[in-house]
């Protein structure tokens, strides 16, 4: 796993350092399965908001549940690999449930960012983040960037559809 990738137990670790510090943490969370534009600009987005970017990563058995049988495209060592190439991502954490909540109620990010297509009340960590002081940002999609459109256009293309 790259270097970026650590446990939750060493994450936690790391976090209280920052909390001394005065650092602002960022956490977001996804599958990232098919990493494109509209990922990068959200996690750049979430950089800016803070000082140190912590990504949840769904695992394969978690992406599975989540989107089904044929999914993820990628394995979490491949999406982690792509996710740690990019500069803005400070930390990688590698979950297997089906929500982040046991990673955010460890870390207690500062600000807590999806995208906007998710309605804030059913963002999940939401609750915690808001008690302790923190924030909920909702960062605004590319329109025609997401994993599912990206699949169906690799559909359109495949010679089988042709």
């Amino acid at each position: 796993m790259p270097s970026k990738v650590i446990s939750l137990k060493k994450i936690v670790k790391i976090r209280k350092e920052l909390k001394k510090e005065g650092k602002k943490v960022v956490f977001t969370n996804g599958c990232f399965d098919i990493l494109h534009k509209g990922h990068v600009h959200l996690l750049k987005r979430a950089k800016k908001l803070g000082d140190i970017l912590i990504v949840g990563l769904n695992s394969d058995s978690s992406v599975k549940r989540i989107k089904g049988e044929k999914r993820p495209i990628f394995s979490v060592r491949d999406r982690a690999f792509v996710l740690s190439s990019i500069d803005v991502v400070d930390y990688i954490v590698i979950f297997n449930e089906d929500t982040p909540l046991k990673v955010i109620k460890a870390i207690e990010p500062d600000v807590l960012v999806k995208g906007a297509d998710w309605d804030k009340n059913s963002i999940v960590g939401r609750e915690i983040v808001e008690s302790l002081g923190g924030k909920v940002v909702r960062i605004p999609l590319l329109k025609g960037f997401s994993t599912t459109s990206v699949i169906k256009k690799l559909l359109r293309l495949s010679p089988k559809n042709k």
